[in-house]
Parts: C-alpha cells; structure tokens; sequence
C-alpha cells in the first residue's frame, strides 16, 4: 500500500469517528470538547473534498477509457481527465503532507520597539495598525490587549490577541506565523530636522494561543500579580480603577500585562491566555533544539542587523530577506495588503516541506 493510500485511510477512519462524535448530544454538554471536535473536523473538511473529488475523477477516467475503445467521444475525454486526476492527486498528496500541527491555531502577537529610540517607537505602531488592517481584509477579530504608549505615541510595546471567526485547516498561524522577527525600517523620521534617512527596527513574537483543552500548567506561587490603573486612549473607564494586570512569571522572568478589558479579573484572564501562549511556545522551541528540528526559533533581541524584513520608505519597497522576496508596494502593505507577500513565504514553506518529504 502507497504512502498516500495509507494516510488517506487514517484520515477517513479519524474523519468518520469525528462525524460519530459530533452527531452525539452528549459531546455538547463539554463545551471545551466539543470545540476541539469540531475545529479538528473543520480542519479535515479539505482534505475528504479533495479525495471525493480524485475518487470521482478516477472513475470517470476509467469509464472514458473503456467507453473510448468504441466510441472516439469518449477517447477524446480522457486527455482531459488524465490531467484532472494528476492534479487532484498532486493536490492531497499536499494536504497529507506533515504540516506544522499549529496552522489551525489563533494567536498572541506582541510589537516591541527597538533600536531607534521614538522612532522605533513609531515603526511599532505602524506594525500594529498594518496588521489590524490585514485582520479586518481576512475576516478575523483582532484584540488590542495592552500597549505602552512612548512619548510622541508610538509604541513601545503592544500585545494583541488575533483569532479567526470559524475553525480552518488553514487558521491565523498558518498565515502570520512567518512575521516572527526583526522588522527594520528606513525612512527619515519625523524627529529629524536634516531631512537624512534613518534605519531603526522593532520586533514581531507570535505565539499559537493554546485551546481551552490545552494542558500549559502554571503554577499561581510562580506568579507575581500586580494591578494598576489603565492608560493610553481608551474610552470611560480608563484612568478610574485598578483594573490593568501585569503578570510576572518568576521562573522565567516573562511578563503579560493586560488592561483591554473592563474588569481586573477579565485582564488577569486575557493575561493568564497571553502566558500560557508564551510558555507553551518557550517549551516547543526547547524541544525542536533538542531534536535539531522543528521551527526555527524567532529573533529574540531588536538587533537592526539581524532581521527578516525591510520597509523602505524613500523607495516605497519592502524586501523579506528569507526568500529574496521584493515589491514597490510599500504603501499597500502598511496599510494591509499582506496577501502577495504571505502567499510568497506560505508558498516557500511549502516547498520546503515538500522538499524534505
């Protein structure tokens, strides 16, 4: 038996004992279960298309053949069918291909500012807006959880929570899980009098947001909680309680602060998702190292010479470095138009996982 045959069958008995699962009353009374269910199924609903499509394809092809040898019509058709069945099959030999077990996940993406002072400061927050937009094209709901506003009102730091509107094969991880990295821009910044080009940059991390069903332990001894008041641009409320949360995890020394929320307990909630986000993702990088496999690690220091992408602004260019990949789109992108360019990274993946298979 093929490879393909093999995986197929794994995913038609995992399929039909999700369908069984789903079709019982009692799997709704876990709301958290039946979630997972229920993504899971989503997830393979391209795969079961596509092999109902190569099956039918099949069949017709061996009808046309068999037709053909007495009747030219059907000679005719099977040319076609031929290269139908070649690419359906070419298709799922790509969706059972091993995939990242993430691409169906939401996500924590945090800008931090970097080398370049307020100008830094600025870029951040242009990172922030061009992603918010490119989440209000694709249809997902994207949550500000926290900033720290520098002085001119850049950031020096934003925390967001971006989730897709139903469950995919193909979830915001799949598409954003490229932007992890040093971002360095190259523009004359609106603190420079000479009107000279500076290059300053500011770091991506992004994490999978873990399921409700996701075991990430951790332990309340190991955390220092701290409350303050809200800051920054944010309606009613803000400035009158104690409602924002900074979370310190003691071990590790990462810090979540929250304050998107109305209440103290909501942030402390949204903070505690934001910390199991990041350890989960601390504790997957440990061991992809240990293995010498797995994903590359994301850049954890705001280095200008180490980064992943380019955005000039005197050109109107942006460049990823990974793939040599170069547009005169700069603009659009900002304001984003992400979709050439992540079909780009998402196309080179692919490659290379294909590459490797």
């Amino acid at each position: 038996m093929s490879r393909q045959a093999t995986a197929i069958d794994d995913v038609l008995a995992e399929h039909a004992g999700l369908e069984q699962q789903l079709s019982d009353p009692a799997l709704h009374d876990d709301p958290a279960n039946a979630r997972r269910v229920g993504k899971r199924f989503a997830e393979l609903a391209p795969v079961m298309s596509t092999y109902a499509k190569l099956v039918a394809a099949r069949d017709d092809l061996e009808a046309a053949r068999e037709l053909g040898e007495a009747d030219a019509a059907f000679a005719e058709e099977v040319p076609a069918l031929e290269a139908a069945v070649a690419e359906l099959d070419a298709t799922l030999t790509d969706l059972l291909a091993p995939r990242d077990p993430h691409d169906g996940d939401d996500v924590v993406l945090e800008v931090k500012s970097g080398a370049g002072g307020e100008e830094s400061a600025l870029f951040a927050a242009d990172l922030v807006r061009m992603y918010l937009k490119y989440c209000e094209r694709h249809g997902w709901k994207a949550t500000v959880l926290g900033t720290t506003e520098s002085d001119l009102g850049g950031f020096k730091e934003a925390t967001l929570s971006i989730k897709a509107r139903e469950a995919s094969r193909d979830g915001v991880w799949s598409r954003l899980k490229f932007e992890g990295g040093v971002h360095r821009v190259q523009r004359v910044p609106v603190t420079e009098s000479q009107g000279r080009i500076h290059t300053s940059a500011a770091g991506v991390l992004i994490y999978p947001e873990p399921d409700e069903t996701d075991e990430v332990a951790i332990d309340e001894s190991d955390l220092r909680v701290d409350v303050y008041r809200s800051s920054g641009k944010g309606g009613q409320g803000v400035n009158t309680t104690d409602s924002a949360v900074r979370l310190t995890h003691l071990p590790t020394g990462i810090v979540v602060t929250c304050q998107n929320e109305r209440s103290q307990l909501q942030n402390k909630a949204r903070a505690m998702q934001v910390l199991a986000a990041r350890l989960q993702a601390a504790a997957e990088e440990e061991k992809a190292a240990e293995a010498a496999a797995g994903r590359a690690a994301q850049i954890r220091t705001v280095d200008r010479s180490e980064r992943i992408r380019t955005y000039n602004f005197p050109e109107n260019r942006i460049t990823d470095h990974r793939i040599g990949y170069k547009a005169n789109n700069l603009d659009s992108v900002l304001a984003g138009d992400l979709q050439a360019l992540l079909d780009a990274l998402v196309e080179a993946d692919r490659q290379a996982r294909l590459a490797v298979e």
